[in-house]
């Protein structure tokens, strides 16, 4: 039988066994390194990242700076800059990368699935017909086309500047 290997999985599952030390839509952000973070736009009150262990290629994020896991307690000017966001975000996405569909969403608190309760975010996924196969239900492992420096090399310019 073949092996497919997917090594970035093991950073995954030793940091979700791991107890987070503080947060990473906190700390990203203030390295100050964009392009290492894999930031792809700073709003005034949030920005858009890669997740790391993505879902599919081009799966972002959308936060605000400000560290709350209180939807309800965002500003309107804040809320409007996240939404102004996502928007981008979707534009950016379909311009390079021509999805037929996308899965926009957050999980409000652990028990609705939060992997990171306390701070706010929103996911932005990318999907194609038949962007799903047997690999995630039988082997436990995604198959991504693309590695993710590729797909921020390709995006960070459609969220450049708009």
């Amino acid at each position: 039988m073949d092996r497919l290997w997917s090594p970035w999985r093991m950073e995954y599952i030793e940091a979700a066994k791991a107890e987070p030390e503080g947060c990473i839509f906190c700390d990203l952000p203030a390295k100050g390194d964009d392009a290492a973070a894999y930031i792809l736009r700073r709003g005034e009150h949030g920005f858009v990242l890669l997740n790391s262990f993505p879902y599919n290629p081009g799966h972002m994020m959308v936060a605000p700076f400000r560290h709350t896991g209180d939807l309800e307690g965002l500003d309107p000017g804040e809320l409007l800059d996240l939404d102004q966001l996502l928007q981008e975000s979707i534009r950016a996405l379909r311009e390079e990368m021509a999805p037929h569909g996308f899965n926009v969403g957050m999980n409000l608190g652990r028990v609705a699935g939060a992997g990171i309760p306390d701070h706010l975010h929103w996911h932005v996924v990318p999907r194609w017909g038949g962007d799903t196969n047997f690999m995630p239900v039988v082997g436990q492992t995604r198959v991504l086309p693309e590695l993710l420096d590729e797909t921020y090399r390709r995006l960070a310019p459609r969220l450049a500047d708009r």
